[in-house]
């Protein structure tokens, strides 16, 4: 099953502060090892809402709102996305991260064609993962 582990934002990621050279250097090790057993698929950290927009859907016209946004606890700072055979073996690997002081992560299960059953007609699942070649073509 794939997963998304997801960085809730705090007030200094949202202040723009870095990590420290300690921090990085710390989840750099820890990235190394989710790489080696194969869990990692992708992770990056996020800019602060500052430098974002949100597109909001309602009526007929987007509407597009300009960062920083105020919900702080609402925000995400960073993410992974992990290859992992149950949930408690996410929640296992999250708890050897190098995360403290107040951090707050969330593991969300991804959704797989599977998932979707008779709604998601071959027609669909087809293009779907033709989609997916064309962007690993793409990155290659």
């Amino acid at each position: 099953m794939r997963v998304m582990v997801i960085v809730k934002a705090n007030k200094d990621s949202e202040a723009g502060i870095l990590p420290s050279t300690e921090l990085l250097a710390q989840m750099g090790k820890y990235n190394e090892e989710l790489v080696k057993a194969g869990v990692m698929l992708a992770g990056e950290g996020l800019q602060a809402s500052s430098k974002g927009k949100r597109v909001r859907f309602s009526g007929e016209k987007p509407t597009v709102i300009d960062g920083p946004f105020t919900e702080t606890k609402e925000l995400i700072a960073g993410f992974w996305l992990w290859q992992v055979r149950s949930m408690d073996e996410a929640v296992e690997w999250l708890k050897r991260s190098p995360f403290g002081g107040g951090a707050e992560l969330e593991i969300r299960q991804v959704f797989e064609a599977e998932d979707f059953g008779a709604q998601l007609t071959p027609e669909l699942k087809e293009r779907g993962e033709r989609l997916r070649q064309q962007v690993e073509k793409k990155r290659a």
